[in-house]
């Protein structure tokens, strides 16, 4: 057992390593709200990161944002639940039109690893604690 969630915490690690280095490197980041936004800090990744859902913003302001930051390629990672899933189709179906490249493989890889056990951005901080405390007492 403790091998497993070894092995998943150091696979989610690996992943969050390759996103701060995007980030680092420009790569703006699309999440839901400011909670997402706070967990991926705690988590060490930084640079541009988009709010998709506040301040009432609708798909075509989120669109317009991304367009206006002028980015060759753009980050989505949404929350993995059924309104998390609908929001990327949306935004995938307006910003192909754009020219940004899309890149969901953070998301992918990410809810393929959670499953059902995270199911927005903003539990990844604190979820990677428990794991954390699991595999360092076992």
């Amino acid at each position: 057992m403790s091998t497993r969630l070894k092995e998943k915490e150091e696979k989610i690690l690996q992943i969050l390593e390759k996103l701060a280095q995007k980030a680092a490197e420009g790569t703006p980041i699309v999440v839901e709200g400011k909670k997402d936004i706070e967990s991926l800090q705690a988590l060490s990744v930084n640079g541009k990161i988009i709010s998709a859902k506040t301040g009432g913003k609708s798909v075509l302001d989120v669109v317009s944002e991304i367009e206006n930051y002028g980015a060759k390629e753009i980050i989505l990672l949404l929350d993995f639940d059924r309104r998390g899933k609908q929001l990327t189709k949306k935004l995938i179906h307006q910003l192909e039109k754009s020219g940004i490249t899309l890149n969901t493989r953070f998301w992918i890889e990410l809810s393929s690893l959670l499953a059902t056990e995270v199911k927005d951005v903003e539990g990844l901080a604190s979820y990677m604690e428990t794991l954390k405390s699991k595999t360092a007492n076992s």
